[in-house]
């Protein structure tokens, strides 16, 4: 398991580290896609921004100022380039992984806190004075929690305009916006349009038909992606009427499932590519049916992480890649990604679910609980019928639905009422270290289980579970040996990437 704490792990060394601006106009010059949401490329003669890939012809180097951020360019008076729309980008991998204040103030502000409850929400999260999370975010980011939310929120307005006919009023209350005049004024300043304008030059023809809260967008992401992986991984674990996988034509398939938001309930679809294996075309399609759509950038935000969008796999595949033991595999299945999950109080249930079963019992007695316990959608839609039961919910369930031993009974039952009372919290901006300390501390919570919530629920790209059956299985695969002990002194190689290492010998054992 990882050994991070406030600060970043040895090894890894963070990107701002070692690119200097020299470098970065370099990756400008050769239009390098994979520093897409890493910086930003700002022309002082053109009062443009860019993302360092955009395709028009490079500024000169005189003229290039650099950005963290697309807000910290906001904030200098930069208008989005309406050719490669930097706005649009896969977040920054620093952003997703980082475990200090900055890296959980940026999830946080990720999924909408900042929106929903303010400054101060997000500093209390934190455990930070709004004073110091200003200061420490301005000086790393160029820009404060106010102006990175407003960032997100223009970035939403656009994708409202110009995907939906909703009137604009409604957009800026959609997009988060808390009156019409600072939505007015925050899109002419960052698109340098109105938002009619900006509506009309789209070219995309909105059907009149179009039903409000119904979406379709781009999910994008950097580098390769072995969608494939991720498809079989999910539809492994798919709970029935939580979440299913449908094919589709042309070898494409759909992962559909509820979510529950902060709002009201929503429908997902993230369509795989076309074509399986590794694919670089850029982004998944992803369709969107939401009760309110104020909770359109935290629905965003939370499939981005299931999917592990925001991931650098030529980073990852850099360090595995050069292992004798690992390399092979990693070479054969390029753009590997680690899952997150939408809701990590689902997760942590479907966790203890199976400890000791095999995924498919799992699944099995989480669909039933979802069904007796789970909050039925308004309207099924397909296989899927209900939002998975609550935390609350299921800390009262009866004991005669619970199919399990009653240690195991009791460990679920535990856990639930300290999330349900916030004892244990495991939200976006959570610390790591202080959440595992309190899952060991309940009852019948064992570092399996800490281990596999710290990689899917945290976001934690470090842990390496030494004790999982997939894993030893996988090593065999190789030809090492699989205890636990060989296994996380052969995973001291693989950091700070141990969480892909294990979903490779994943792989390799369902290969098996």
């Amino acid at each position: 398991m990882s050994d991070s704490r406030q600060s970043d792990p040895p090894g890894r060394r963070r990107l701002e580290d070692v690119i200097d601006d020299e470098t970065r106009y370099r990756a400008v010059d050769s239009r390098d896609a994979r520093f897409d949401g890493v910086f930003f490329t700002a022309v002082t003669t053109t009062g443009i921004y860019c993302r360092p890939s955009c395709p028009a012809v490079t500024p000169k180097r005189v003229n290039c100022t650099f950005y963290p951020t697309a807000a910290a360019a906001q904030g200098a008076g930069f208008r989005a380039c309406r050719r490669c729309r930097p706005d649009s980008v896969p977040g920054s991998p620093e952003w997703n992984h980082r475990a200090d204040l900055v890296g959980r103030a940026m999830r946080l502000i990720g999924d909408g806190v900042v929106d929903r409850e303010g400054v101060a929400g997000l500093a209390t999260r934190l455990g930070y004075s709004a004073r110091q999370l200003q200061r420490q975010l301005t000086a790393e980011l160029g820009a404060g929690p106010i102006a990175l939310a407003r960032a997100q929120r223009a970035q939403a307005a656009r994708l409202l305009l110009q995907t939906t006919q909703l009137p604009v009023t409604e957009v800026a209350f959609a997009a988060g916006f808390a009156s019409v005049r600072q939505f007015n004024d925050t899109v002419r300043e960052v698109y340098d349009r109105t938002p009619s304008a900006l509506r009309t030059e789209s070219g995309t023809k909105l059907a009149t038909t179009a039903t409000a809260g119904a979406l379709s967008l781009r999910l994008a992401y950097r580098g390769a992606i072995d969608a494939e992986h991720l498809m079989d991984f999910l539809a492994l674990r798919a709970v029935p009427g939580v979440e299913e996988v449908v094919p589709g034509k042309r070898g494409i398939r759909t992962y559909r499932r509820t979510l529950a938001l902060p709002h009201g309930p929503a429908v997902a679809e993230v369509d795989s590519p076309a074509s399986s294996g590794s694919v670089t075309r850029g982004w998944l399609d992803c369709r969107l049916r939401l009760a309110d759509l104020r909770d359109l950038t935290t629905a965003v935000h939370r499939l981005r992480a299931l999917f592990d969008l925001d991931a650098d796999p030529e980073a990852v595949a850099e360090q595995l890649g050069a292992d004798p033991l690992l390399g092979p595999a990693v070479a054969a299945r390029p753009g590997l990604r680690s899952p997150g999950h939408v809701d990590p109080h689902e997760l942590a249930v479907r966790a203890v679910l199976g400890q000791q079963v095999t995924v498919a019992a799992a699944r099995t007695l989480a669909g039933r609980l979802a069904a007796r316990y789970g909050t039925p959608l308004p309207e099924p839609s397909g296989g899927l019928t209900v939002l998975f039961p609550t935390a609350a919910a299921l800390a009262e369930a009866d004991p005669a639905d619970l199919a399990m031993p009653t240690a195991r009974q009791n460990a679920l039952r535990g856990l639930c009422a300290a999330l349900a009372d916030g004892s244990v919290r495991l939200d976006a901006g959570v610390d790591r270290e202080q959440a595992a300390e309190q899952l060991l501390a309940l009852r019948g919570i064992g570092p399996w289980t800490v281990g596999y919530l710290r990689m899917r629920a945290l976001g934690d790209p470090d842990v390496f579970l030494a004790g999982d059956i997939g894993v030893r299985h996988g090593l065999r695969r190789l030809g090492a040996a699989g205890d636990p002990k060989a296994a996380a002194g052969a995973a001291r190689a693989w950091a700070p990437w141990r969480s892909y290492a294990v979903h490779q010998l994943w792989a390799l054992a369902a290969a098996g």
